[in-house]
């Protein structure tokens, strides 16, 4: 019995220990940088996010998500072809070669600055998106005002030095949540080699993210590199449906920006968990909408509700259900009613909207009078 005694003391006292390392483990040697979890946007840890500083080619996130959702409106597709400008074939820094008049097709193209980082790819998208390459620039900066990129401005498609193209950590975490829902990025973007036949070449692609080869679930995301940003990396990996993204920027070498990124997202997947509070296929009943003609209706999440929750600390985490004032009868299946609201030690964290689940309809003149009066006179 002493030898289990003395055996659970030293366990606590070891757990103890391992929960304030964990805690107070992570430096960024005070370099840029944020650490979140993509679906519900919660930070795990920020260090000088709001810097502003060039992002180099992490740029190109914005660049591959507007050709992403234009593809997702029917505005361009993957096999569209189009012709290298002379611009875009005068690019410098990081390309592959593209000749004024060469034909390429859209994925192509992304694949391109996707796993090489090809500035030449990066400026015939935006021509091809865009329509001409000033009004894809205004585009960038729209889509981030958007996403609430409030210290970001774009001049270029690529990351080439521009005194007047920032951007900081936490607003490149947000068109990286974005990018990240395209499920054919992430596939692009683990990616280490790939060949594209162009007219009179093959063009080799190696990809520009190490890490994809020796860190554990990572599937991308951007890497970043000029003499004045220095060495910067968007990155994102999963363990099952928990998907971090990693922001850092300004680094002093590649080994730095990969040594730091594993420590982040290490520090993510160790100590925290994700816990569902609310399944999308679950329903919530007795909401009191008067008029109707049930009377009392049901509604469910439009997604599942989640938190991000230390995972050897107890947290106060609820649920609040917000539901509009009036309710405009008939209502179809599917209409947003309200919303379901993720709180964690009393911070609202994350949401999804609530939606009926059945048509509702409006009750009759003599029920709804009935109601009233029993509403009087009690029940």
């Amino acid at each position: 019995m002493p030898g289990k005694k003395l055996a659970v003391i030293i366990l606590a006292a070891l757990l103890v220990l391992s929960l304030s390392f964990s805690a107070g483990a992570l430096d960024t040697n005070d370099l840029s940088a944020i650490l979140l979890e993509a679906e519900t946007g919660q930070v795990l840890y920020e260090n000088n996010a709001d810097e502003e500083l060039p992002p180099a080619s992490i740029t190109k996130i914005m660049t591959v998500l507007l050709t992403m959702e234009a593809i997702e409106n029917g505005e361009v597709e993957l096999t569209d072809t189009t012709t290298i400008s002379s611009r875009a074939s005068s690019m410098g820094g990081s390309q592959i070669y593209l000749d004024s008049g060469d034909e390429i097709t859209i994925e192509e193209l992304l694949m391109a600055v996707i796993i090489a980082s090809a500035n030449d790819a990066s400026y015939a998208l935006a021509e091809a998106v865009g329509g001409n390459y000033d009004n894809f620039i205004d585009m960038m900066n729209d889509r981030a005002r958007e996403l609430g990129m409030e210290n970001t401005n774009f001049t270029n498609a690529h990351g080439l030095p521009d005194s007047d193209h920032y951007s900081t950590a936490r607003d490149i975490s947000k068109m990286a949540r974005e990018v990240v829902q395209h499920q054919e990025v992430l596939k692009w973007s683990q990616i280490w080699l790939e060949c594209l036949e162009l007219p009179d070449r093959q063009a080799m692609l190696t990809n520009t993210n190490r890490m994809i080869l020796n860190y554990s679930g990572m599937d991308g995301l951007k890497t970043g590199y000029t003499r004045i940003a220095g060495f910067c990396l968007a990155a994102t990996a999963s363990q099952g449906d928990f998907r971090l993204i990693s922001v850092m920027l300004g680094a002093d070498s590649r080994q730095q920006r990969e040594e730091l990124t594993g420590k982040m997202l290490d520090y993510g997947f160790e100590n925290y968990r994700q816990k569902t509070l609310l399944a999308r296929e679950q329903e919530i009943e007795g909401i009191l909408v008067p008029e109707s003609e049930t009377e009392y209706i049901s509604l469910r999440p439009a997604r599942d509700l989640k938190a991000i929750v230390p995972r050897y600390q107890e947290q106060n985490v609820d649920t609040k259900i917000r539901l509009q004032s009036e309710f405009d009868l008939p209502i179809s299946a599917g209409t947003k009613l309200g919303e379901a609201v993720a709180k964690v030690d009393g911070e609202e964290v994350y949401s999804t909207d609530l939606l009926t689940t059945y048509d509702i309809e409006r009750a009759g003149f003599f029920t709804r009078i009935l109601r009233r009066i029993k509403g009087v006179f009690g029940r």
